[in-house]
């Protein structure tokens, strides 16, 4: 596989986002809540894959409140970084291809899958093997960031995921940001027919309306004016929405939604 293609050393081309423990912590948080929220059950019986888990913090917090937590990433230095520095009875870390899982069938309650899908080749190929190794009834917890959104979130440049793919390298260049822009970001739509095999629980309006409950406050702060607009275009523009958090369970026929 083409690691330019599959961006397998994440760490090192990221590495403020990779290493930014407190960050990936927070996301651990408000990923907690909205599993509890869902799942209302004792997490201590359930065993999660944190699929694309990097340098490892946020395996290492689950592993507080679940039974069973493998990490796993095609990411190398990612890998054996988590390995060295995150250490509990319940936790481990593997080097793990997400387009080929070397897991059995029907294995996790849980999977994490949270802004890796316009990082890999075949975003389909790896939902596929999410979907098989979860058990009947199991939820990926899926994060994904929207094409259409203004400021591009890996590189902060307006527009950048909205040109062309020869305009965006360009793009890229004559900013200074880099040779080649290489996320693969999709729009809300071609985001509903990645999933369809899943039915699909949507949990954005819940914590946009409720982000505190959530704890997903340090990115919006209840009642302030970001607050307000998160919550009109919710309502009015959700096609147009950053980004989406959807719990995707695994069912016999999928191609449904829930609120």
């Amino acid at each position: 596989m083409d690691e330019k293609e599959y961006q397998g050393h994440f760490s090192e081309i990221y590495p403020e986002a990779a290493y930014s423990f407190d960050v990936r912590e927070r996301k651990a948080h408000t990923m907690l809540a909205v599993l509890k929220n869902f799942l209302k059950e004792d997490l201590k019986r359930l065993r999660l894959l944190d699929l694309g888990s990097s340098t490892g913090a946020i395996a290492y917090y689950l592993a507080n409140h679940f039974g069973q937590v493998i990490g796993a990433d095609i990411d190398g230095g990612a890998v054996n970084f988590a390995t060295e520095n995150f250490h509990k009875a319940n936790l481990k870390f593997a080097l793990i291809d997400g387009m080929n899982l070397a897991i059995r069938d029907s294995v996790f309650d849980v999977v994490i899958w949270a802004h890796i899908y316009e990082h890999v080749p075949d975003a389909k190929r790896v939902l596929g093997e999410i979907r098989r190794v979860l058990r009947p009834g199991g939820i990926c917890y899926f994060a994904a960031d929207n094409r259409l959104q203004v400021w591009e979130p890996h590189h902060r440049l307006p527009f950048l995921s909205w040109l062309p793919r020869p305009m965006s390298h360009l793009y890229l260049r004559l900013a200074g940001r880099g040779n080649a822009y290489q996320e693969k970001l999709v729009t809300y739509e071609s985001l509903r027919v990645l999933v369809r095999e899943f039915l699909v629980v949507d949990y954005t309006p819940k914590i946009v309306r409720s982000p505190t409950l959530f704890c997903a406050d340090y990115m919006l702060a209840e009642g302030s004016l970001k607050h307000k607009l998160a919550n009109w275009a919710i309502k009015y523009a959700y096609g147009l929405f950053p980004g989406y958090i959807w719990l995707l369970q695994k069912t016999e026929k999928g191609s449904g939604a829930r609120g």
